[in-house]
C-alpha cells in the first residue's frame, strides 16, 4: 500500500473533527519514554529514575512508569490490591514516588500513570477488597462488582457456595484468570474509579494516564472516566494489531463530540516487527494508525514494549534485531514516539541524536509524510514538520542511500539507517549529543546548509567560534579530550559565522575498580547469612543457581563489630550490584538493596516492611575509611583545584579550578563522596 499525504486538506479534515478532544493534543511534538521494562525493579526504583531527571527532560516530555500501588507482594503493578492506601509499590515509597513525579514537572517531564481498573486482586478471600479512606470519604469495592462470569464462573460458583453474590452483569471485555473482572457498569466501580484517577492526577500529580487491558471493558467506560478525571494525556492499550480494530476502539471513546483517548500503535508495531525480523523492510509499508492522516494524532508509535520483550517467562513477541533501525523509523514518522528503556539506555546517543533532528525538523504527531521507495532491502520516506523536512532511510541497504534530488544534507547515519536534512535549515550538526562519555570518543562534525562548501568551525573553550576558529571540512570526525566543556559549532564560509550549534559535554575515563560490601546482623541475632546478588552488566550474580544464594563467610571487625564481607568489580562507569540477604534457608530475608556501586555498610534491623522482609540501613557514612580532617590555614587566600574522589580513593573529577561541593557533585548519582578531602553526602 502507497500511504501519501494530502497535507492541507488532511490537517484540516483532522483538526476540525477533533478540536475539543481531550484524549491527546493536536501537534503534539513530544516524546515519551517508557521508563521501565519487565522485572525492572532496580533501573525504574523511583529514587533512581528521579536521580535522571536532567537528562530525561531534554529529551523527553512524557514518561510512562509502572502502576505505582501496592500489589501486597513484589509485582509488576498488574494485579493492583490497593488504589489509594499504603501506597509502596516494589518501585519505592510513596514519599519517593511523590518527589519524583514533582521533580520531573518541574523539569517539563510530564508522568503517566500506568492504569489497572479491568480486574483488582483481592485481599483475603476471592471477593474481598480492602476499604480504603481518600479525601475523607470511605471506597470499597464488594462482591456485588464482580463481573457474574468473572474466571469463567469459578468466581461466581465460589460466592454460591460462601454465601456472597456478584454482580448480575456479564463482562463487557475480555477477562482475566488471576484476579477479579470488575463490572464497569457498577455506579460503585465508577466512583471508585473515578477517585481512584482524581488521587493519581490531582493529589499524586501525575500528568496522564496509560489505560491497561482495554480490551476488557467496553470503550465508553474510558470516556465516561475521562471526561470526569480530564487528564492532558490518555493512551489505551488495545493490544491488537489490526489497525480497523485499534481505531474503532479509539472512535469509540468519543463523548460530547470529541475522541476522549489515544491508543498504542500496535498495527505500526507489527509492521515494524515483520520488517525487520524477515529483513523485508518494505514491509513497514504496511503502516498503521501513525500513517493515517485521520487517526495520527491518537498514535502513541513505539517499537517493544513489556509485553512484547523476550522474558524470563516467556519469549513474547520480540524484534529481534535492527532495533535501532526501528526506532530511526518511528522518531521520524508522525504518531507520538514512544521509546523502550531498554533502547534507550543501549543506544542513547544516537537516540539522542534522532529525537533532537525531529525536534530541529519541527516534527509532529499530525505532520504530513510521503513514502518515496518501498523495496526489499530499503524503505525511504520524507515527513514534513513545521520547521523542515527531514528524509529517513531505513533497511539493509539505507547505508547507500543517497537522495535523488539536490536539497538534501546528511544530518545523523548509524545500522541500517540514514537520516537527510534540506539543507534549507542552515545549521552545523554533530553526531555525538550533550552527555557524560567514557574513554575517547569522537564525533563527526556536519554542515546542513545551502551554501556550497560550508565548513564547521568550533571551539570548547567557551567562545563563540569565528572566521579565524578552527575549522573543518563536513563529515569531519574529532576526538574530544577529557573534561567538562561547552563545545560550540557553527557554519563558516567566506569570513562568515552562521548556524551555531552548543552541546555540554563530560569526557572521563575509566578503570575498573573494587568494591567491598560490608554486612552486619548484630541486630536479628542471625547464626550465619546467605546472599543473593544480580545486576549491573550480568556478572555480579551469585554462583548458587538456586535461593537462598551463597554463604558469606569472610567477616572482618571494625567500630567493635563484625560485618560479612563481599568484593566485587565495578566493570563500567554505570555498573552496580543487588543484594538479597537472608538466613534460616531463605525463610527470614530482607528488601532489596539496589544500585550499589561503592564500599558500603549496611545493618540489617529488626524492622521489616509490609512483605515482612527484613529492612536494611546504609550506615556507609558512619564506618568509611578514616580520612583525615584538612587543616586549613585562615589566613590563605588561595583555593585548590577542586578534586572529588570516591571512598575507595578514585577520582571522579578534577577541577582546574576551585568549585563549590554542591557543583563539583552536581549530575553524580547518590552517594559519598570526597570533595577537597571532606565526605559529601549527595
Amino acid at each position: 500500500m502507497n500511504y501519501r499525504k494530502l497535507a492541507t486538506m488532511a490537517a484540516a479534515i483532522a483538526t476540525s473533527a477533533t478540536m475539543a478532544a481531550q484524549g491527546w493534543p493536536a501537534a503534539y511534538e513530544g516524546v515519551m519514554l517508557q521508563g521501565f521494562y519487565w522485572n525492572s525493579y532496580d533501573a525504574t526504583n523511583w529514587k533512581n529514575l528521579e536521580s535522571q531527571a536532567d537528562e530525561l527532560s531534554q529529551y523527553f516530555k512524557l514518561i510512562w512508569i509502572p502502576q505505582s500501588g501496592n500489589c501486597g507482594a513484589e509485582s509488576m503493578g498488574y494485579d493492583p490490591l490497593y488504589w489509594f492506601d499504603n501506597y509502596k509499590s516494589a518501585f519505592g515509597s510513596e514519599q519517593e514516588l511523590r518527589s519524583m513525579i514533582k521533580t520531573f514537572k518541574q523539569k517539563g517531564l510530564a508522568t503517566i500513570a500506568d492504569v489497572v481498573i479491568n480486574h483488582r486482586k483481592s485481599q483475603y478471600s476471592m471477593v474481598d477488597f480492602p476499604k480504603e479512606t481518600y479525601k475523607g470519604n470511605t471506597y470499597q469495592l464488594f462482591s456485588t462488582d464482580i463481573c457474574h462470569d468473572d474466571c469463567n464462573g469459578t468466581t461466581a460458583q465460589w460466592a454460591a457456595q460462601n454465601g456472597c453474590q456478584l454482580s448480575q452483569n456479564n463482562d463487557t471485555g475480555d477477562g482475566v484468570d488471576f484476579a477479579r473482572d470488575l463490572d464497569h457498569k457498577s455506579a460503585n466501580v465508577q466512583n471508585c474509579v473515578k477517585a481512584y484517577l482524581d488521587f493519581l492526577l490531582n493529589d499524586l500529580g501525575y500528568s496522564g494516564v496509560r489505560y491497561d487491558m482495554v480490551k476488557g471493558y467496553s470503550p465508553e467506560f474510558t470516556a465516561t472516566y475521562n471526561l470526569a478525571a480530564k487528564p492532558q494525556f490518555s493512551v489505551g492499550e488495545y493490544f491488537d494489531y489490526n489497525k480497523q480494530a485499534v481505531a474503532n476502539w479509539i472512535s469509540a471513546t468519543t463523548a460530547d463530540g470529541a475522541i476522549q483517548s489515544a491508543a498504542f500503535d500496535f498495527p505500526l508495531r507489527n509492521a515494524v516487527r515483520d520488517a525487520v525480523n524477515n529483513n523485508k523492510w518494505s514491509k513497514l509499508s504496511q503502516g498503521g494508525l501513525a500513517t493515517d492522516p485521520t487517526m495520527s494524532r491518537y498514535a502513541v508509535t513505539f517499537v517493544e514494549n513489556h509485553d512484547t520483550q523476550v522474558r524470563s517467562d516467556a519469549q513474547q513477541d520480540p524484534v529481534r534485531t535492527d532495533t535501532l533501525a526501528a526506532n530511526a523509523f518511528i522518531l521520524a514518522m508522525p504518531g507520538t514516539p514512544c521509546v523502550f528503556l531498554p533502547h534507550w539506555t543501549a543506544y542513547k546517543a544516537e537516540i539522542k541524536n534522532m529525537i533532537l533532528l525531529r525536534n530541529l525538523a519541527g516534527i509532529n504527531s499530525q505532520s504530513a509524510w510521503t513514502q518515496n521507495e518501498s523495496y526489499t532491502r530499503q524503505y525511504v520516506f520524507t515527513t514534513t514538520g513545521t520547521k523542515g523536512k527531514l528524509l529517513a532511510a531505513i533497511g539493509a541497504s539505507a547505508a547507500d542511500y543517497t537522495p535523488a534530488t539536490a536539497g538534501w544534507a546528511l544530518a545523523a547515519e548509524g545500522k541500517n539507517y540514514r537520516y537527510f536534512l534540506e539543507k534549507t535549515l542552515e545549521t552545523a550538526w554533530t553526531s555525538l549529543p550533550s552527555g557524560t562519555y567514557y574513554g575517547t570518543p569522537s564525533t563527526t562534525l556536519r554542515s546542513i546548509s545551502a551554501t556550497e562548501g560550508a565548513k564547521i568551525a568550533y571551539t570548547i573553550d567557551g567562545t563563540t567560534p569565528s572566521a579565524s576558529s578552527t575549522a573543518v571540512d563536513n563529515g569531519t570526525a574529532i576526538a574530544l579530550p577529557e573534561g567538562d566543556y561547552t563545545m560550540k559549532m557553527a557554519l563558516i564560509e567566506g569570513g562568515r559565522v552562521w548556524g551555531l550549534t552548543e552541546r555540554q559535554y563530560s569526557i572521563k575515563s575509566f578503570k575498573p575498580y573494587q568494591i567491598t560490601v560490608n554486612v552486619n546482623i548484630d541486630q536479628v541475632g542471625w547464626t550465619e547469612m546467605n546472599v543473593w546478588s544480580w545486576g549491573g552488566d550480568g556478572s555480579h550474580a551469585t554462583t548458587a543457581t538456586a535461593w537462598p544464594g551463597d554463604k558469606m563467610t569472610t567477616t572482618q571487625e571494625l567500630g567493635g563489630k563484625q560485618w560479612y564481607t563481599l568484593t566485587y568489580t565495578m566493570n563500567t562507569n554505570d555498573d552496580y550490584v543487588n543484594f538479597v540477604f537472608n538466613a534460616n534457608d531463605g525463610k527470614d530475608q530482607t528488601e532489596n538493596v539496589q544500585n550499589v556501586n561503592q564500599t558500603s555498610f549496611f545493618e540489617i534491623t529488626a524492622a521489616k516492611d509490609e512483605n515482612g522482609h527484613r529492612k536494611v540501613q546504609n550506615v556507609t557514612s558512619q564506618y568509611v575509611s578514616a580520612i583525615s580532617t584538612p587543616v586549613c590555614d585562615n589566613a590563605a587566600t588561595t583555593l585548590h583545584p577542586t578534586l572529588v574522589t570516591s571512598l575507595d580513593g578514585r577520582t571522579i573529577r578534577r577541577f582546574t579550578t576551585h568549585v563549590p561541593a554542591t557543583n563539583a557533585t552536581q549530575g553524580l548519582p547518590h552517594g559519598i563522596y570526597i570533595v577537597d578531602g571532606k565526605k559529601i553526602a549527595k
